[in-house]
């Protein structure tokens, strides 16, 4: 499962506010700027705000969360960035908005005025239905539900496709070569364009010092050219990183092509491929690929769900796909790439479900499902026999060595109180305990008595953070009876360094004699009591 908070920009958000995130993307130079879509649809921004890419209508930053209010239900389908940086989303209506760093018309509006909020791109694409949008370092491209392609923006070396490299200030449809022919997907390195067509074939333009244009030669493209290396293969996907490429076929086939400085070609050295290369042959079948314009970075996922990554990560140049413990590509970039980036608008909708461990807590003390009752200070906790004979010796030998529990219905507890042993079952179903330091007292106990060790540790870390001058003889006490050494040595410390507050509290009277003559002796011999 993603977890968004692999990127350092969602970290201040809490729990409420992550679970309502159904799309996000992180971008930025130090990917310190984030879009994101809720579950009902309302887009919100957070970061930095350089060239006021938060889309806010100012130039100010913002470390929690805003709403765009203008973009408020529409449904997003698409969105990408440039290194400026400038943003374009497309929502399922078709409709096309950019706004941020407009210096070269990459907002496509016909200004180089900066765009501080969204704006709505009509320019010759009225009656036309945007469903795939790219952004190079400083050039737009948009894809068409008719497979037709607009470019426009940076065109310094033909990334837009117009057969001249005067930048284009509104979208203009990609022709030449692409004529009559159905687009599925578009990609964009920093300089450089490509598309998919719906037969499989790659076309590719712009700038192509490093090769990435994959046609064997390094020189630049005006228009669209077909990569013939691949012909007779038919390409499933394609990315681009800031100047290499890889293609994904139908058969899960990989290949890769363009600069290699980093490794990130994957072909064992760092050596630029002017033609796509076969690469990973040796390896499993390749489910999909990842790279992205503003990294040196590459992934991909195979069939049975093993990631693999190379190229820059983290400073270090990796020229061979090495496997990592991830579950998905999305996390190679979140805690690999330089910087942290999204690859792509990351989707959390197929992920709407309730993993084994939310399920589990999801059912504590539901009286639906439960098969048994405890009854503590006469209020009933309702659980599973089968979870409590997993998770737990002490009722593993309670369920199946004929104790008398086994027959009943309630269970009858007295020796500890409700707010301790419904922690305790619940802690069974979360592995996480929440109690105050006090009532941590009982749990230590019951811990002890159930001989859970991890539970034991638990309680005595929550006890550690809850002490105070007030407490602290009575923690102490608890921990001698209940043979927390670690615990005890942690109590008395405390208790000697606060000793003139401690020994003014009513806890410190109240302990039984033999326990108030040990602590004294050992304060002696750390030498509490000198002058």
């Amino acid at each position: 499962m993603v977890d968004v908070t692999k990127w350092p920009i969602f970290s201040m958000m809490g729990p409420q506010e992550l679970s309502s995130i159904r799309k996000a993307c992180v971008f930025g130079t130090s990917a310190n700027e984030a879009v994101f879509i809720t579950k009902d649809d309302e887009v919100y921004v957070i970061g930095l705000n350089c060239s006021s890419c938060l889309g806010t209508g100012d130039s100010q930053s913002s470390i929690v969360p805003k709403k765009l209010d203008f973009l408020s239900g529409r449904k997003v389908v698409s969105v990408s960035y440039g290194s400026g940086p400038h943003i374009l989303l497309a929502t399922e209506d078709g409709e096309l908005f950019a706004w941020g760093h407009n210096g070269y018309s990459q907002l496509g509006n016909g200004t180089t005025n900066q765009g501080a909020a969204p704006l709505l791109v009509s320019a010759n694409l009225l009656n036309k239905k945007v469903t795939e949008v790219a952004c190079g370092s400083h050039h737009s491209m948009a894809l068409t539900d008719s497979g037709e392609v607009y470019a426009w923006g940076y065109n310094n070396c033909g990334q837009v496709g117009s057969g001249s490299t005067a930048n284009q200030p509104t979208p203009r449809r990609v022709s030449s070569c692409l004529q009559n022919k159905v687009a599925v997907s578009i990609v964009c390195g920093q300089t450089s364009s490509l598309a998919v067509l719906d037969n499989g074939e790659v076309y590719g333009w712009g700038y192509n010092g490093n090769g990435q244009l994959g046609l064997g030669n390094s020189g630049n493209q005006l228009t669209p050219c077909r990569l013939a290396v691949l012909q007779g293969l038919c390409v499933q996907q394609i990315v681009s990183g800031y100047a290499h490429s890889l293609a994904l076929t139908d058969e899960g086939l990989l290949f890769a092509w363009g600069a290699n400085t980093y490794g990130q070609l994957g072909t064992g050295n760092k050596s630029n491929q002017l033609s796509p290369l076969l690469i990973m042959t040796e390896k499993e079948r390749i489910v999909e690929v990842a790279a992205c314009h503003s990294t040196h970075t590459s992934a991909c996922k195979t069939q049975s769900g093993q990631v693999y990554m190379w190229g820059q990560c983290r400073g270090q140049s990796i020229v061979l796909p090495l496997l990592t413990h991830f579950t998905c590509t999305d996390d190679v970039f979140a805690c690999f790439a330089t910087p942290s980036v999204m690859w792509k608008l990351l989707s959390m909708e197929h992920e709407e479900f309730l993993t084994v461990a939310q399920s589990l807590k999801k059912e504590f003390d539901n009286p639906e499902t439960a098969d048994l009752k405890f009854c503590v200070d006469g209020k009933h906790i309702c659980v599973h026999k089968a979870i409590l004979k997993i998770r737990c010796e002490h009722f593993r030998t309670m369920f199946q060595s004929h104790w008398n529990e086994d027959m009943k219905e309630v269970i009858e507890i007295d020796q500890f109180s409700y707010p301790v042993y419904r922690s305790f079952l619940e802690f069974l179903y979360t592995d996480a305990v929440e109690l105050p330091p006090e009532d941590a007292i009982g749990l230590l106990d019951l811990a002890t008595s159930y001989c859970e060790n991890r539970l034991k540790r638990l309680c005595q870390h929550i006890i550690k953070r809850g002490i105070t001058v007030g407490n602290a003889f009575s923690l102490l006490a608890a921990a001698v009876r209940y043979d927390a050494e670690d615990l005890e040595e942690f109590c008395f410390k405390f208790c000697v360094n606060h000793l003139t507050e401690v020994t003014q509290t009513a806890a410190f009277w109240q302990i039984n004699g033999d326990l108030l003559k040990d602590f004294i002796c050992r304060a002696s011999r750390c030498g509490a009591f000198k002058n």
